[in-house]
């Protein structure tokens, strides 16, 4: 009993809600940290991680705001839930990198126009490293949750924290480099090549929000687990029962399963219905947040909407 216990303690405690909650406290810790390295150091590079990080805590505090609103139940206004609100945090995200990205830019290029000495490049180094640590940690662990919980909301952010790591680790290098060979143009130069990276991670956000909101297809790895779900239980009937039409969307962390279910017509209601719930079921067991939708049609038999999808025509009465 006690590894199980365990293991809902550490399942409740990953939900995206407490790791957003305990991003948004890393953020302002290495806000802080990152902010003293710039100060002691002088470094545009230490200012350019520093301003990612600030993106990071707004980020994480929109990003929380929309994991509370996909959890509200399906209403009137909203019959099919709330869950996509989980992209639009991913976009804002990309859109807040752009913004960084751009300061960054800024930065960068006064400081080349108008180099200046850098000092105390051990304390801002080892500042920045702290917090990298910090982020590398954290953004391991959401990325662990998110595909649990299959969250784009945690997913987001959880890469962006990681992005952070890889920038951090770039400037650190730099300024390494800056220490070794004297060329102090190394940081500003950095701080540019970090400013474009930044541009890559935020476009990628905000084209797979957009790509949800347009409600793309289940990702290949789960559609063929449908499929394969669905062939084993047309085995089962000895291929008496044909499933097709099969359609998917995802919305946040559920799956919208769409197909219909061809049967002999000469068979009951009670007994098809029956057999629809015995597919349902088996879905229901590889995926436990899908919703599911059949239509039960007689074999050979298509509805008006194929007709005049395939045909062009118009519906006979």
């Amino acid at each position: 009993m006690k590894p199980a216990l365990s293991a809902a303690a550490h399942s409740r405690w990953t939900t995206p809600e407490n790791l957003l909650r305990i991003s948004v406290v890393v953020a302002i810790a290495t806000i802080a940290l990152k902010t003293s390295a710039w100060a002691v150091s002088g470094s545009v590079g230490l200012l350019s991680d520093a301003l990612e990080s600030l993106v990071n805590l707004v980020g994480a505090l929109f990003a929380l705001g929309m994991v509370t609103i996909a959890k509200r139940p399906a209403d009137e206004g909203h019959p099919y839930g709330h869950t996509k609100a989980e992209y639009f945090s991913a976009g804002f995200e990309g859109l807040l990198i752009f913004g960084a990205a751009m300061a960054i830019v800024w930065a960068s290029v006064d400081r080349l126009l108008h180099p200046q000495p850098l000092e105390q490049l051990g304390w801002g180094i080892a500042l920045s490293m702290l917090s990298t640590a910090l982020n590398g940690g954290l953004a391991w662990v959401m990325l662990r949750a998110a595909r649990e919980h299959q969250s784009m909301a945690l997913e987001g952010d959880g890469r962006h924290l990681m992005t952070d790591v890889w920038t951090s680790v770039g400037v650190v290098g730099g300024l390494l480099l800056a220490m070794l060979t004297g060329w102090q143009w190394l940081d500003a130069v950095l701080g540019i090549a970090v400013a474009l990276h930044i541009f890559k991670e935020g476009g990628q956000l905000v084209w797979r929000s957009s790509q949800g909101l347009m409600d793309e297809s289940i990702d290949a790895a789960t559609l063929a687990k449908i499929e394969r779900c669905v062939r084993a239980f047309e085995a089962q009937t000895g291929g008496a029962v044909h499933c097709d039409k099969l359609s998917t969307r995802r919305a946040g962390a559920l799956h919208f399963i769409d197909m219909h279910l061809h049967m002999p017509g000469d068979w009951s209601l009670a007994h098809a219905t029956q057999l629809r719930m015995q597919l349902e079921a088996a879905l229901l067991q590889e995926l436990p947040q899908a919703r599911i939708s059949m239509e039960v049609l007689p074999l050979g038999v298509q509805t008006q909407t194929e007709a005049v999808q395939r045909n062009g025509d118009a519906p006979s009465p």
